[in-house]
């Protein structure tokens, strides 16, 4: 009897019990955008699935870090997950990444999936492994588009405007095709930097531009849907390769989920963006013609040009044989 109670003091003290896992996940978007959606679905589903052995922490909007730091602040190991976008792994070497940049090589949501869900994406992955990082999922946001406080039509609007973009050789290299003056910035900074006239335009989403209230700071809007922005969730290789493999197989299983509502939602939060923003009408919206659009897509050629020699013909060739199209 003895024995027996002594067995059931052990199973039940807390002092052996395990405290939970904690994964810090920062990003720099507001929650009610897709990727902000889909974190927090991660958490809910991630705390479920491992039935509170893991507690995760979401951090929104740069509380913890800026988009700069953050990639830094995961390899030391400061935080466990982000889901930085893809133009942020060629500064710290992974120059691949900057594949997704290139105008008009994604033409829709159908052809990303192609992409990322194929063999491709899962190459593009294991290349993130020498970095410290392991990838778990690529999440959507969606298509971007030009803002500025002069109407953008041809690419000769573009000449001698500053632009914020985020830390990317492609998208430097695109803005400059366009005779534009491209200036690195964080996120976090764009809306006082367009308010100040710092820069005089940038390029986002419409979830972003929403969210972030870009629209009330910029005068006009062009539906180019030149470029794609996506994120990949990234998590530091020591922790993910340190945990039960019970758990990290629930976590795998939250993430697929939460990636699948996410990019479910991306679509209609950028929908719904754009109406808001009609809505507000502080900024005019412009639909160019097909001849327009043509005329935008051959300025940008020569970015590929440009670009091959940074991440490689090659990879440059299969991601367009994957796309089904030239891209310009």
């Amino acid at each position: 009897m003895a024995a027996a109670a002594f067995a059931a003091s052990v199973i039940v003290d807390p002092a052996l019990a395990q405290s939970p896992i904690i994964i810090k996940f920062s990003h720099v978007v507001a929650a009610n955008t897709p990727k902000g959606t889909a974190a927090d679905k991660f958490k809910e589903l991630a705390e479920k699935y491992t039935g509170g052995k893991v507690k995760v922490e979401v951090y929104p909007n740069s509380t913890l870090y800026k988009d700069k730091e953050e990639l830094e602040a995961l390899q030391l190991g400061a935080v466990q997950m982000l889901a930085p976008s893809n133009s942020k792994f060629g500064p710290i070497g992974v120059r691949e990444f900057e594949v997704f940049d290139l105008p008009y090589v994604l033409p829709d949501l159908a052809t990303v999936r192609k992409v990322t869900d194929g063999p491709l994406g899962a190459k593009l992955l294991k290349l993130l492994e020498p970095k410290g990082m392991t990838g778990l999922a690529y999440w959507d946001n969606g298509f971007k588009q030009m803002t500025a406080n002069k109407k953008l039509i041809a690419p000769a609007d573009y000449k001698g405007l500053k632009f914020r973009i985020q830390s990317s050789k492609v998208i430097e290299s695109q803005f400059r095709a366009l005779g534009a003056i491209p200036q690195v910035m964080a996120f976090s900074e764009v809306y006082q930097a367009l308010q100040t006239g710092v820069v005089d335009g940038q390029e986002n989403t419409w979830s972003n531009i929403y969210t972030q209230k870009m629209n009330e700071v910029q005068k006009y809007a062009t539906v180019t849907n030149h470029g794609y922005i996506g994120y990949v969730v990234v998590v530091n290789k020591k922790f993910w390769d340190g945990l039960p493999p019970d758990i990290r197989g629930e976590l795998s299983k939250a993430m697929k989920e939460a990636t699948e509502l996410g990019n479910g939602q991306s679509a209609k939060e950028n929908d719904d963006a754009l109406a808001e923003i009609r809505k507000a009408g502080k900024t005019e919206i412009i639909t160019l013609t097909p001849e327009q659009d043509a005329a935008m897509r051959k300025a940008m050629e020569p970015v590929y040009k440009d670009v091959a020699s940074r991440v490689g013909q090659s990879l440059i060739d299969a991601f367009i044989k994957e796309t089904g199209g030239t891209g310009h």
